[in-house]
């Protein structure tokens, strides 16, 4: 089974304490995911909860031709106002490992993400992979970098690898 990997950085406006209350909060998932995706966090989860070591997540989620799948996702790691970790237990993936990095910088927060996947399904997913999951991934990331960049500004210095 092929692993691959993608990063994305992008840098935000505002305080660490404002970056890291909006993306640790998984109620907001749903606001920086393409309309398109359906995305729908089935937890029963409080409205000011934020994510702690142990956390079971649930979604519905339509990540590719509009098919509706549930997922379930663990985060496995925080370290408050640094970085979270979220890793998938059930779901579309054969494998899902996602960092979420926090670091303040002069004029806000450097945010960096690095994801692992895998497919599955060997020979067939690494085809997958290659005509539309990797596309997809990405443009999911791509509307993420505009949905915070318009929810929290734009900086003259702002990147996607």
């Amino acid at each position: 089974m092929k692993t691959y990997r993608l990063e994305f950085t992008q840098k935000i406006p505002v305080s660490l304490d404002v970056a890291w209350d909006f993306f640790s909060s998984p109620q907001n998932l749903s606001e920086i995911t393409p309309e398109s995706m359906t995305f729908d966090v089935t937890s029963p989860i409080k409205k000011d909860e934020k994510m702690y070591p142990g956390m079971i997540i649930t979604y519905k989620v339509a990540p590719l031709l509009g098919v509706k799948l549930n997922w379930m996702t663990e985060i496995t790691h925080v370290m408050d106002k640094e970085y979270f970790i979220d890793e998938q237990r059930f779901g579309p993936f054969a494998f899902w490992h996602h960092n979420h990095h926090f670091e303040e910088i002069e004029g806000g927060v450097l945010m960096h993400d690095i994801l692992h996947y895998a497919i599955g399904f060997g020979f067939i997913g690494t085809i997958a992979n290659e005509i539309m999951v990797a596309k997809k991934v990405k443009e999911i990331f791509n509307f993420r970098y505009k949905k915070v960049e318009e929810l929290f500004g734009t900086v003259e210095y702002a990147t996607i690898f």
